[in-house]
C-alpha cells in the first residue's frame, strides 16, 4: 500500500484505502501497484484483515 513511518500512519493509511476504495469500487476493478503483478481488488480483498493484523 505504501510507506508508513509509524504504526499510527499504517493505520491510517490502510483505513483511507478500505475506505476510497474497497468499501466503494467493485471486485472486479483492476489495481496496478507499484510492484508485483496486476491484480483486482476481489482478488486482494481477503487479505486486508491479514495486513491489518500484521500492522506496521
Amino acid at each position: 500500500m505504501g510507506k508508513t513511518s509509524s504504526p499510527e500512519n499504517f493505520t491510517s493509511l490502510l483505513n483511507d484505502v478500505q475506505a476510497r476504495l474497497f468499501d466503494v469500487l467493485p471486485d472486479d476493478t483492476w489495481v496496478y501497484p507499484g510492484h508485483g503483478d496486476d491484480t483486482t481488488l476481489g482478488a486482494e480483498r481477503p487479505k486486508l484483515a491479514e495486513w491489518r493484523e500484521r500492522g506496521w
